[in-house]
C-alpha cells in the first residue's frame, strides 16, 4: 500500500510538471502567434484623398472642314465648248484659262457690226458736206431753211446711229470675252461636268472650284459655349490627329433647329494640310469650380440608386485598417481618372486596386511595396 502511493504520487508531480512546461511554452509563443496572424491580414494599394477645390473639363465638339470658296464655276452665255483647259484634280492660279465657247457666231457679228459702221462713218461725211454746201448756197439765198433742218436732222440721226452701233461692238466684245472661262481664285478642280463640244446652257455650272489657301471649319456648339466665344478667340482643333491653332471667323445667330447647335466657323492656317468635307474636332477646356477628389476609375465599384461606392480605409492598430464602404458621386471622368465628391474627407486612404479580392468589414495592411501619394 505504502509502495502504490510512492508511485501514484511520483506519477502526479511528473504530469504536474509537463503541464507548466507546456503552459510556459504556450505563453512564450502567444505573442509570435498574434504576430503571425496579423501577418496573414490581405495587403491593399491605397492612396490618400487629395482635394481639389475645381476640375477641368475637355469637351470636344464635332464638325467638318469647307474651303473659304466652294464655287460651281460657268460660262456667262450659252454656246459650245472648244476648249477645256484644266480637268478634276488640277491646280490652278487666280486668272488662269479653264475653258473656251465657241466664238464663229460672234466674229460674224463682229464683221457685220464693222461694216455697218464703216457704212453710217460714210453716210456722216456725206451728209456734213452738203449741210456745209447748202450753208454756203443760204447765204446767197439759194437754200431754204426747211432744207437746212431737214439736212441737220439727218446729221443728227446718222450720229446717234454711230453710237448705237458702237455701243453694239462693245457688246459683241463683251460677248467674246466672257466665251473665255478663267479662275476667279487659287484652288483646286475638284469637278469637271461637261465635255468637249457639248453645248452648254446659260449659267449652267462647268466647273467646281475649291478654294484651297483659305481653309476653314464649321464646328457646331452649343448656346451656353458660344455664348462665351469670341471673334479672333484662338482653339485647337483636330483633324486627322494632326492639332492645329484656330482662329474664331464667326459665331452663327440662329441654333440648328436639329442638332440644336450654334455654327461656329474658324479659320486654320494657310498651309494646313485638310480636305474640303473632312472631319474636324474642336477641343474646349471649361474650368468648374466645385471641390472634390480624384481617384483611379479603377477604385470604384457600383452602389445603389445611381451611385458609387469607394472603399475607405479606417485604421484600426498600427498597421491595420478596416475597410468601409462610402458611397460618392462622380462629376467627371477624364482618362482612367473619376473626380469624385461624397462621404469623404481629405487625407482618408481608400483601395486603388484589388477591390474584388476583400469586403467591406475586412481587416487589411498597406501594400508598402506600391508607391502611395
Amino acid at each position: 500500500m505504502t509502495m502504490f502511493t510512492a508511485k501514484s504520487l511520483a506519477r502526479v508531480l511528473l504530469w504536474s510538471s509537463l503541464s507548466l512546461v507546456a503552459s510556459g511554452c504556450q505563453q512564450a509563443q502567444s505573442p509570435e502567434s498574434a504576430q503571425g496572424s496579423s501577418e496573414h491580414f490581405p495587403k491593399v494599394s491605397s492612396q490618400r484623398l487629395i482635394r481639389s477645390t475645381s476640375y477641368d473639363t475637355a469637351q470636344v465638339f464635332t464638325g467638318s472642314i469647307r474651303a473659304g470658296n466652294t464655287t460651281a464655276i460657268g460660262f456667262e452665255l450659252a454656246g459650245k465648248i472648244k476648249h477645256l483647259a484644266v480637268d478634276s484634280g488640277n491646280h490652278v492660279k487666280q486668272g488662269d484659262l479653264l475653258a473656251e465657247l465657241d466664238t464663229s457666231l460672234l466674229e460674224a457679228e463682229k464683221r457685220e457690226l464693222q461694216a455697218s459702221l464703216a457704212q453710217n462713218r460714210a453716210d456722216k461725211e456725206l451728209a456734213q458736206s452738203t449741210l456745209k454746201r447748202s450753208l454756203a448756197l443760204k447765204k446767197q439765198g439759194y437754200a431754204s431753211a426747211q432744207q437746212l433742218d431737214e439736212l441737220k436732222g439727218q446729221l443728227s440721226s446718222l450720229q446717234a446711229a454711230e453710237q448705237r452701233l458702237r455701243a453694239a461692238i462693245d457688246a459683241n466684245a463683251l460677248r467674246i470675252a466672257k466665251s473665255t472661262l478663267v479662275a476667279p481664285f487659287d484652288g483646286v478642280i475638284a469637278k469637271r461636268n461637261n465635255n468637249l463640244g457639248e453645248v452648254v446652257a446659260l449659267g449652267a455650272p462647268l466647273f467646281t472650284l475649291i478654294q484651297h489657301n483659305n481653309p476653314q471649319a464649321i464646328v457646331g456648339v452649343p448656346v451656353s459655349l458660344a455664348q462665351t466665344l469670341e471673334d479672333s478667340q484662338q482653339l485647337t482643333l483636330t483633324v486627322k490627329e494632326t492639332p492645329y491653332l484656330a482662329t474664331v471667323a464667326g459665331i452663327g445667330a440662329e441654333v440648328n433647329l436639329v442638332t440644336r447647335t450654334v455654327p461656329v466657323r474658324l479659320t486654320l492656317p494657310k498651309d494646313a494640310k485638310v480636305i474640303n468635307g473632312e472631319l474636324a474636332y474642336l477641343h474646349y477646356n471649361k474650368t468648374v469650380d466645385s471641390a472634390g477628389f480624384w481617384v483611379p476609375i479603377s477604385s470604384l465599384t457600383d452602389g445603389l440608386r445611381g451611385l458609387w461606392n469607394l472603399y475607405v480605409l479606417v485604421e484600426q492598430a498600427p498597421e491595420q485598417y478596416l475597410i468601409e464602404r462610402r458611397d460618392i458621386e462622380i462629376l467627371y471622368t477624364r482618362g482612367d481618372q473619376a473626380f469624385i465628391q461624397g462621404a469623404v474627407s481629405e487625407d482618408e486612404r481608400f483601395v486603388t486596386q484589388g477591390l474584388h479580392k476583400v469586403v467591406v468589414g475586412e481587416r487589411v495592411m498597406l501594400n508598402t511595396q506600391v508607391a502611395t501619394r
